[in-house]
């Protein structure tokens, strides 16, 4: 080889390391501006066409469809969304895995289900993009989470590695996460747990559910402090301290609540999403509240 070819190669060889060099330099800036994901775990969607459940102790008057609640999310700087079935259309999860499905990944659903609800039903949730299951116990008469019924259907909940979402008073929940913990399920606790607004975080059952962080298997909403009371805000802000510390950063989860029904007057996305920012000040720990969902949903 003469010497102008090897100063050839030798300069090939450069710009190849170059290119190299470049290729991976632009690739690890690629991968640095994919934005972390923010994540609303508790939204709903309806409309008024939709047919109501049997006993509900409560029906909207508006729709708040799949676009409106899409537009919260890019106005708001939010990439990902969960859609909790609202508990006036009962079982019948239609719209919800519509939605799920209409939006290819980019929400995730919770359903409700009969506890007799067929094996099938439940894989086909899974596979629409369902992760739980919700129990609104609020005004209800309490399950016996132990019979037979409760215990196969949590037993394919465990199965299907979903979650189980309650909503009910702090003093219930004291007693009923225990119980499904016991069989094997993650549990998620809505609204901050529901302490009597009276007590607050002096509530005896807000102090139990404190306890439970170190289970690692609970998850808690901190969300919709208005369903806390009048005071909501003020007892958000003495909350959130204790469950942080009890639960871990990861373990705790912003919802916005969307379309706050029956306090659709005096709430909005943006107000509840600029609380976030009161509540948890630190930039970078609200952005770890904000992704520490992925996980448990399987983002």
């Amino acid at each position: 080889m003469t010497s102008n070819e090897h100063g050839l190669t030798r300069r090939r060889f450069a710009a190849g390391m170059v290119a190299a060099l470049s290729a991976g330099g632009l690739a690890r800036k690629v991968r640095a501006e994919v934005p972390q994901p923010a994540i609303d775990t508790h939204a709903h969607v309806f409309h008024r066409g939709l047919k109501l459940a049997p006993g509900r102790r409560y029906a909207p008057d508006y729709d708040a469809p799949l676009a409106l609640y899409l537009q919260q999310l890019d106005q708001n700087g939010i990439t990902n969304g969960v859609l909790v079935q609202p508990s006036f259309l009962g079982t019948d999860n239609s719209y919800l895995v519509e939605c799920l499905k209409a939006t290819n990944g980019r929400l995730r659903g919770i359903a409700v289900v009969d506890p007799a609800v067929a094996a099938d039903e439940l894989r086909a949730l899974d596979r629409a993009g369902v992760a739980g299951i919700r129990l609104n116990l609020v005004g209800q008469t309490l399950p016996d989470l132990t019979s037979a019924e409760w215990t196969a259907l949590l037993a394919q909940i465990r199965a299907l590695d979903w979650q189980v979402e309650i909503q009910r008073n702090a003093t219930d929940l004291a007693t009923l996460a225990p119980t499904l913990l016991d069989q094997g399920v993650k549990v998620v606790l809505d609204h901050f747990a529901l302490p009597d607004p009276k007590l607050g975080i002096d509530d005896p059952g807000f102090q139990a559910v404190l306890k439970l962080g170190a289970t690692r298997n609970v998850w808690v909403k901190i969300s919709a402090p208005y369903r806390n009371g009048p005071n909501g805000e003020a007892f958000a802000k003495q909350a959130y301290p204790l469950l942080r510390n009890a639960y871990g950063v990861d373990r705790l989860l912003w919802g916005s609540d969307w379309p706050h029904t029956q306090f659709e007057s005096v709430q909005s996305y943006a107000k509840n999403r600029k609380f976030l920012d009161e509540l948890v000040t630190d930039a970078d720990e609200r952005a770890r509240v904000l992704a520490s969902p992925r996980a448990l949903f399987r983002f």
